[in-house]
């Protein structure tokens, strides 16, 4: 699906408000390095035998195979591949200058989308408008998270046209049209429905366990034709905030993610990073173009709150404050001269219609205005590694919160009651 690249390193942008609008379907775009095929994986009779070490292969080294292996057989049938197709105009009696390229194009910033070009051609005889014929446009991936339901996890960028239908494909061909059940307003994440229990499902782990170093496994949907596609690295880094664009110029914060080397390529969004014990650490989405095998994945436990509104509610009940803000750090103090060197200080958008405040949200409410710094949520600091973010979603809807600010150079302390955000 259209993955997401990093258009800034550490920088500011939308996060408490809601951010992304739309999307067409697309994918992670990534090096394509030291793949191995899910289904010939299956094909193995067994663990690498330890027995067989006439070249010199360390005992350590064929033990991290066999666990490669046994967490692949253990997770892949439960990922799937979805399908984005659309309506799409069908002309005639045309004369295109055009390559086949111009309708679609696999190196895309994103990745796997198809684009379709702004043609005006001549229409048939007697027709008054070009009929339109169904196709499929993109493909992502996603992973089962619960058999008796018919629930799939995969990120919201990849299921983001309202306007198209979805197709799950399972490990084992199976073709099921899918349902988005709901999409997350403040993550990149979507869960969707389909009408068949019984499908495997994936284990999901902790990943507030997750150590640096620590081998990871992504499986997805390669370039949107190699189904189950499994590459392996390392966890490169933890708690990166990341600013994340796609190419319709939607662009979206992802706080907190984890940075790894694992190859991703163009149809792995929504597809599983996994441990070595075959459990779900992470969902893929998004890679830094700028670099080699430089990819970005959500924290499962950032899902794990979704996944329970959906089987309780049916939706994702989202708590909001209603501020855009950016966290301050000894740069953005030095350079714009302010007093403190952490908080959320609250800013407009790089549009006129990104306010600074919701109006009629709960911070408007509570008489926040632009230019305020939240120094704390309920006695807690904000700073990069707890951001206003991440502390508003530990809330419920209703929740009254304390918040210390900064206003004009003088401390107050501002009671705010959080809303439900309706999408």
């Amino acid at each position: 699906m259209e993955q997401f690249k990093i258009k800034n390193k550490l920088f500011l942008l939308v996060i408490v408000i809601a951010l992304v609008v739309g999307g067409a379907a697309g994918a992670i775009a990534g090096f394509y390095t030291g793949t191995l095929s899910a289904s010939n994986l299956a094909s193995l009779n067994g663990p690498l035998a330890a027995k067989n070490n006439s070249s010199g292969v360390k005992s350590s080294d064929l033990q991290e195979q066999n666990s490669i292996i046994a967490a692949v057989k253990k997770a892949s049938p439960a990922v799937v591949s979805v399908v984005i197709s659309k309506n799409v105009p069908q002309y005639y009696n045309t004369a295109p200058n055009f390559s086949p390229n111009d309708f679609f194009n696999l190196n895309l910033p994103f990745g796997f989308q198809f684009q379709f070009p702004n043609l005006n051609p001549t229409p048939a005889p007697n027709q008054n408008q070009a009929p339109s014929q169904k196709q499929v446009v993109g493909g992502g991936s996603g992973f089962v998270i619960s058999s008796a339901e018919g629930l799939i996890l995969t990120n919201k960028h990849v299921v983001a046209d309202t306007q198209a239908d979805y197709t799950v494909v399972t490990n084992d061909g199976q073709k099921l049209p899918a349902k988005v059940l709901a999409r997350d307003p403040f993550n990149d994440i979507a869960v969707l429905k389909v009408d068949k229990k019984g499908l495997p499902e994936v284990t999901l782990g902790d990943s507030d366990q997750l150590q640096i170093g620590q081998t990871v496994i992504a499986i997805g949907n390669a370039l949107g034709e190699y189904r189950n596609t499994v590459t392996r690295g390392i966890v490169s880094g933890i708690g990166r905030n990341v600013v994340a664009g796609d190419a319709t110029g939607a662009s979206e914060s992802l706080e907190n993610i984890i940075q790894t080397d694992a190859a991703i390529n163009p149809g792995n969004s929504g597809g599983p990073l996994l441990n070595l014990a075959g459990q779900v650490i992470g969902i893929n989405s998004a890679i830094n173009q700028s670099g080699q095998l430089i990819g970005f994945s959500i924290p499962i436990n950032q899902a794990k709150k979704d996944i329970g509104n959906v089987k309780q509610y049916g939706k994702i009940v989202q708590a909001y404050l209603g501020v855009r803000y950016i966290i301050i750090n000894d740069a953005i103090a030095k350079t714009n001269k302010l007093s403190v060197n952490y908080g959320a200080l609250i800013v407009r958008g790089q549009s006129q219609d990104e306010l600074a405040v919701v109006p009629g949200g709960p911070a408007d409410k509570a008489g926040l205005v632009e230019n305020d710094i939240i120094l704390q949520v309920n006695g807690q600091k904000i700073d990069e590694t707890n951001t206003l973010a991440k502390k508003i979603q530990n809330f419920k809807p209703g929740d009254v919160i304390t918040l210390k600010v900064l206003d004009k150079g003088k401390e107050k302390t501002v009671k705010v009651t959080l809303e439900e955000y309706k999408q």
